[in-house]
């Protein structure tokens, strides 16, 4: 019988570094002078959020968890434009190694999120981002999967960048698309936008992954206006139907995490997924609903999916129709 695991969403009104730099205080560290209280205050954002996402760990450990999902973007939201957040993802190892130690005082495995990390550029001068522009560092959105001792089993920088995403950070490219055995079975990552991209799943699924996490900060404000007159829930309409695709068509199980927010501009939706099930106990956090949710997520199940539609079994054969990067 396949193991059944605890596993924890965690999602909350994320604070933007940005939020809380405006007017003239934006222009006092836009001058060259040293970071004053401004940037302390800055700081103190990033301290406050990951100070929240801890006690959210604490509080799904304290439910037995086993693993526990934090969004996109949890450290500091999405404020590239702010001139403090190439700095604070200078100091990624900071939090990173905050949770390590967490995860090792608790005993239970964490994914945080994404933190965004700045890296030295490379000697190659033709480095730039997708916008073509050149940079002086990169910086990578990065999901990493702690092991309860501690240990960081795997790491996946965010491949598919959603446009305004462009201009700030680099993709993986053509990095492979790698599945991690971990305590809770044969892990992937996907990171917000990838979910978009069937291939993404696909070549999990090459690599036997059993369970795709999706670290995520999707908003209504994602569809155009033009999108939105079609239909307000448009975003929302995209993640419903994704979520519960993906899961049949991979035989794979899903673990989403969201932001939370105004109803007016936030979707939430975290849950775990799974084929035949949908979101695992019928449960869906709500747009602005903070905090964590903890379900029991059967692996079983997928064995019960590809006995029925026999996905990987057709994918696996010699000689099938579709030939994409993954086949080896």
């Amino acid at each position: 019988m396949a193991p059944t695991h605890k596993v924890a969403v965690i999602q909350w009104h994320i604070k933007a570094c940005i939020e809380h730099l405006k007017g003239p205080y934006l222009c006092i560290l836009l001058a060259a002078g040293p970071p004053g209280p401004d940037a302390m205050l800055h700081m103190h954002t990033i301290e406050e959020n990951h100070a929240k996402a801890c006690d959210y760990i604490r509080q799904a450990a304290a439910q037995g968890a086993e693993l526990a999902v934090l969004p996109e973007y949890h450290l500091n939201g999405w404020a590239p434009s702010d001139p403090l957040y190439a700095i604070q993802a200078g100091d990624y190892q900071k939090y990173l190694g905050a949770y390590q130690s967490l995860a090792k005082e608790l005993s239970m495995c964490i994914v945080p999120g994404t933190i965004v990390e700045k890296h030295p550029i490379s000697s190659n001068p033709a480095d730039s981002n997708q916008e073509g522009e050149a940079k002086e560092y990169h910086l990578y959105n990065t999901a990493h999967f702690i092991s309860s001792d501690g240990t960081i089993l795997g790491s996946y920088r965010k491949k598919n960048l959603w446009h305004p995403e462009r201009k700030y950070l680099t993709s993986s490219g053509h990095d492979p698309h790698e599945v991690i055995d971990t305590p809770i079975g044969k892990v992937g990552f996907l990171i917000c936008w990838d979910l978009a991209f069937p291939e993404a799943f696909r070549e999990l699924v090459a690599g036997g992954v059993e369970v795709v996490v999706v670290p995520t900060f999707w908003t209504r404000q994602d569809a155009s206006p033009t999108a939105l007159s079609l239909n307000p829930n448009s975003e929302a309409l995209f993640l419903e139907s994704t979520l519960t695709s993906r899961c049949f068509e991979n035989t794979c199980a899903v673990i989403f995490a969201n932001v939370a927010g105004p109803r007016d501009r936030y979707l939430g939706m975290s849950r775990v997924c799974l084929p035949h099930v949908g979101p695992v106990g019928g449960k869906t956090m709500g747009a602005e609903e903070e905090g964590v949710l903890v379900v029991e997520m059967d692996l079983g199940v997928l064995k019960v999916a590809e006995e029925n539609y026999k996905v990987r079994e057709d994918i696996g054969r010699e000689g099938w129709h579709y030939v994409y990067r993954h086949m080896k």
